[in-house]
C-alpha cells in the first residue's frame, strides 16, 4: 500500500463569492467616501464664505433624502449578505452601490 494514496476523495473547492465581498468592501468604503465628499463640499466657494464669514449660508442639507439612501444602502447591504439567491444578491448589491452614490451626490450637491 502506498503512504500517499488517500482514501477519501478530495472535496471540492466551493466558488468564492465575490457579491458578499464587494458588498462589505463598498460599505467600508462610504464612510471613508462621505468624508471625502465633505472636504469637497467644504472646499467650495460658497461653503468657505459661510465658515468664513457667515454669508451665503445654505439652509441645510436635505437630511431626508441622505437619510433614505443611507438606510437604503444599510438594507441592501443586509440583503446582499443574507441572501440565499446569487441573482438577489447581485441585485442588492447593485441597489446598495446606487443608494450609497446618492447618498453621497446629496452631500457634493450642497457645495
Amino acid at each position: 500500500m502506498n503512504a500517499f494514496e488517500s482514501t477519501s476523495p478530495v472535496p471540492a473547492a466551493a466558488p468564492r463569492d465575490r457579491v458578499r465581498f464587494w458588498a462589505v468592501l463598498a460599505a467600508a468604503l462610504f464612510l471613508p467616501a462621505a468624508a471625502g465628499a465633505g472636504v469637497l463640499t467644504l472646499a467650495s466657494e460658497r461653503a468657505s464664505r459661510c465658515v468664513t464669514y457667515g454669508e451665503r449660508c445654505a439652509s441645510g442639507m436635505p437630511g431626508w433624502l441622505f437619510g433614505w439612501g443611507v438606510a437604503l444602502g444599510v438594507l441592501a447591504l443586509v440583503l446582499a449578505l443574507a441572501a440565499p439567491a446569487e441573482r438577489v444578491r447581485r441585485a442588492a448589491l447593485a441597489v446598495q452601490v446606487l443608494s450609497e452614490c446618492a447618498a453621497l451626490l446629496v452631500i457634493v450637491s450642497h457645495a
